[in-house]
């Protein structure tokens, strides 16, 4: 069994009203949500770490219930993302065990979502930030989504833990404005377009 101890969560929500044009007809919203975890693995090397994503299933859905509710609900959300921060004991691949329980809690409580969730991960020292990639939850090319949200702990993550973080988004950047696939025309058949 592996012991992913909680030892704190973090909320963020921000609402964008313009970045120096005019204020936009509805703010674009992004929030994000981090889970600082005791980091089982740190300080030694084993081989095989894919069963451990099973226990870190529940603390996805938990974390994306959490963030869900507090940016007011699911309806009109439509951008994603995930990361993770390991502490200095710890590997980077320890920030690849979030990519099915966070990846897959959003798209489970998110409905239909077919784009890939972005993500970035990294180890870093106690209050590092990671700047955690957003994109359209249906369809990978749309520009004005492109995007991304930096979050950090001022205490976390010591050396031995993680830091897992959810990153969701309502609407595109505010002045988007650089053409290609707009959101209202997203087929949302292969993830891409």
């Amino acid at each position: 069994m592996y012991d992913f101890a909680l030892r704190k969560t973090l909320l963020f929500i921000e609402d964008i009203q313009h970045e120096g044009g005019p204020a936009a007809t509805s703010p674009h919203q992004r929030g994000a949500i981090i889970a600082v975890v005791k980091n089982p693995f740190a300080g030694r090397y084993e081989a095989n770490l894919q069963p451990a994503m099973e226990a870190l299933k529940p603390l996805g859905l938990l974390l994306t219930d959490r963030l869900i509710a507090a940016m007011g609900g699911r309806d009109g959300i439509d951008g994603y993302g995930k990361g993770a921060i390991v502490g200095a004991d710890g590997e980077i691949e320890h920030g690849a065990l979030w990519h099915v329980p966070g990846g897959y809690a959003m798209r489970e409580r998110l409905g239909t979502s077919k784009a890939i969730v972005p993500s970035a991960m990294k180890v870093g020292p106690m209050a590092a930030t990671l700047d955690v990639p957003l994109g359209h939850i249906n369809a990978a090319y749309v520009r004005s989504h492109f995007d991304a949200m930096t979050v950090g702990v001022p205490d976390a993550p010591r050396a031995d833990e993680i830091a897992f973080i959810l990153a969701m988004a309502r609407g595109g950047r505010v002045h988007s404005r650089m053409g290609g696939l707009e959101a209202w025309d997203v087929k949302g058949e292969d993830g891409l377009r």
